[in-house]
């Protein structure tokens, strides 16, 4: 099955005590790709400048990422230079939008078809363009942020209420339904559309809530931790690849689902920008795996 990914690619600047990078690769479609690559056929669409190192674009095509919707245009890309004090929350020191400033997907007759479809967290006015264009995709699904909580909220509430799927982290998620309460929220946030609310916990790992079920996966145990950018888009690549590769939407997809997902984002954290993504293969995802479920079954 295809996965269809739609999000910012960005050139970053990151510094956290363990050192820094500068103009390196990021952005959600490439972290949430990066990963995903490894279960399914994998799409991007996004937009970069001029700019875009050729290395990047060998990258991509080395792990058989699509990028017929990769859009080259005049201009420098979308820039992100952030600094981590602490691993838990990032400072951001400047943003730079360049071209993403004037982003507007249009997918090829062949994405256009994909099965499954994950938005990224970018402006919802563009991931309701992108669900406009789809024809009958199985599963959909979508990230946002507090500043489109805030700033966006009507389009925000149009896209949650016509996908399957919504990823959140705890502080959002209490932003967007108003309840301290974080099984309350999440209860709250279901009943505005989705299927099932997936709530990211960072270090505390992230849990699954539907009307049928709620289900716990705890972070893996990683013992150095150099750079948590695109965490939480690696989440969303292994737990939406998977599904892609399983082809379902039952109890227990979801419960590998979110495994596969917080295996995924464990060792992202283990490098700057993609590096240790672009080095990982299914074994070594399934091994983590393992380690995790003999870790949780009593």
């Amino acid at each position: 099955m295809s996965l269809l990914i739609v999000g910012s690619i960005a050139l970053d600047n990151i510094e956290t005590p363990f050192g820094k990078v500068v103009r390196s690769l990021g952005g959600s479609a490439i972290f949430t790709s990066m990963v995903s690559k490894n279960f399914c056929k994998s799409s991007i669409v996004g937009i970069v400048g001029e700019d875009f190192p050729k290395e990047h674009f060998e990258l991509l095509v080395k792990n058989k990422i699509d990028t017929q919707d990769l859009e080259v245009v005049s201009g420098k890309t979308f820039h992100w230079s952030g600094k981590y004090n602490d691993l838990n929350k990032a400072e951001t020191l400047d943003t730079q939008l360049n071209v993403f400033a004037d982003f507007n997907p249009q997918l090829c007759e062949e994405n256009k078809k994909c099965d499954y479809l994950f938005l990224g967290n970018i402006d919802p006015v563009l991931q309701i363009k992108v669900l406009k264009q789809m024809n009958n995709a199985k599963i959909t699904a979508c990230d946002t942020m507090n500043f489109w909580i805030s700033g966006a909220r009507e389009n925000l509430l149009e896209v949650i209420n016509n996908v399957d799927i919504l990823f959140i982290n705890e502080d959002e998620l209490r932003m967007l339904t108003e309840v301290h309460n974080i099984f309350d929220a999440a209860k709250k946030a279901k009943e505005m559309g989705p299927k099932f609310v997936i709530v990211k916990r960072g270090e505390y790992g992230a849990f699954a809530y539907s009307d049928k079920f709620i289900f716990f996966a705890p972070v893996y145990p990683v013992k150095k931790v150099i750079d948590p950018t695109g965490a939480g888009d690696s989440f969303a690549g292994g737990f939406m690849g998977y599904l892609a590769s399983a082809e379902n939407l039952d109890e227990t997809t979801i419960k590998n689902a979110m495994i596969f997902g917080t295996v995924t984002a464990s060792f992202n954290v283990e490098s700057f920008s993609v590096d240790r993504l672009s080095n990982i293969n299914m074994d070594d995802i399934s091994a983590r795996k393992n380690e995790i479920e003999r870790s949780i079954l009593f």
